[in-house]
């Protein structure tokens, strides 16, 4: 039997596969969820096996043995608590070759070889935007499982120097698996944008936002940049607000003065619409672990002004500003260079579509899957005689 037909028998925790939408449903759920549908397609020679939560939405994934438990473990002390005392006792049961801990934190009693995401490490980088306890049991428990991981994936080079350079981990030990961009970001045909547009009652020209409003995301800046626009062009922030929103002051003036408009969460299946309706996106985020809505924006042809800082070079590479991320200045001039300018605006369309064709989550399963392999021997008893 060859060595690829051996089962290799993989459990999944993926807790935080959220269940209703909202805006805590994105990032770290967006990405597990990508990866659970195409895992079973690209290693079709590993058994896998997820334990999600109650509330936990199950992608269509056939391949994937899905475990709920019990627990509500949509709540963090809960999900805790069982991750460090009920997992354990669930995986002695069978006979597993692997545990891939999908975010952050793994069992620190279990005995298996683990495997840990770990998508950034902003509660070091940027201690003020966690409330104490959830900073201190995530650098704790991040940290322990990461000593102890057989490998470590993330999803940038920048968040892998954090965890060689900020915690001395082995540097053979951590490979990235790059998020993907899934195909409904596109351009989008001309009237079907341009009926969003009378939907929500946006001007022809403005500056798009998408994230969550917080701290490390930098906003006191770009709000101050479209200050200094002549003639005004407004800012549209779509995103949840998140915790200790300090410029939200700022932001109700500029609202009241028509400079900008805060939308709040929108439903996953209308950003496309957003991104299309943008003249340009603005992220001028201190610090990501990859930084979605660039690469989102990029696929769907409109052009990118980012931060120059942690892994958004990565991400926008050559189709896109990047400017420095406390420049008020130089932010003000890179979005008035890109409305006043329509040749390079297409320049940046094409280099943007071309930018995003580069990422796709088949690839991110399969660097995963890889992973796996070389982390993952199979049992003795697994082998033919």
């Amino acid at each position: 039997m060859s060595s690829h037909s051996i089962g290799i028998r993989v459990a999944l925790n993926a807790q935080l596969l959220a269940g209703e939408a909202s805006y805590r449903s994105a990032g770290i759920h967006r990405y597990i969820d990508e990866v659970l549908r195409r895992l079973p397609r690209v290693a079709p020679h590993i058994a896998f096996t997820a334990f999600i939560g109650p509330r936990s939405c199950a992608p269509e994934a056939p391949g994937i043995r899905w475990v709920r438990t019990t627990w509500p473990t949509h709540r963090p002390v809960v999900r805790i608590l069982w991750e460090q005392l009920a997992m354990p006792l669930l995986l002695a049961r069978e006979r597993w070759d692997l545990l891939h801990a999908m975010a952050f934190v793994a069992p620190l009693t279990v005995r298996l070889p683990v495997v840990v995401t770990v998508y950034d490490l902003s509660f070091v980088r940027h201690p003020e935007a966690f409330r104490a306890w959830n900073r201190i049991y995530l650098r704790l428990f991040t940290w322990l499982t990461c000593r102890r991981a057989a490998g470590i994936l993330t999803i940038s080079q920048a968040a892998r120097e954090d965890l060689i350079r900020l915690w001395k981990l082995p540097p053979e030990r951590i490979e990235v698996a790059y998020p993907g961009v899934d195909p409904r970001f596109r351009p989008l045909p001309e009237g079907e944008v341009a009926a969003f547009r009378a939907r929500y009652g946006l001007p022809v020209s403005f500056i798009l936002y998408v994230g969550t409003l917080e701290p490390r995301k930098n906003l006191g800046v770009l709000l101050e940049a479209i200050t200094r626009l002549r003639p005004s062009v407004p800012l549209i922030l779509v995103g949840g607000q998140g915790w200790k929103p300090a410029f939200r002051p700022r932001l109700q003036a500029l609202e009241r003065e028509g400079r900008a408009r805060w939308i709040g969460f929108v439903p996953d299946a209308e950003l496309p619409l957003w991104y299309n309706a943008a003249t340009l996106l603005a992220y001028p985020s201190r610090y990501e672990g990859f930084g979605m809505p660039p690469l989102e924006a990029m696929a769907c042809g409109t052009p990118v002004i980012a931060a120059r800082a942690s892994s958004l070079p990565e991400v926008v590479g050559e189709a896109g500003f990047l400017v420095d991320p406390d420049d008020i200045e130089g932010w003000a001039e890179g979005i008035r260079t890109l409305l006043q300018d329509h040749a390079l605006r297409e320049m940046l369309r094409a280099r943007g579509l071309v930018r995003a064709q580069q990422f796709s989550w088949e690839r991110t399963a399969r660097a995963i899957a890889e992973f796996y392999n070389k982390i993952a021997q199979p049992s003795v008893s697994d082998l033919d005689p």
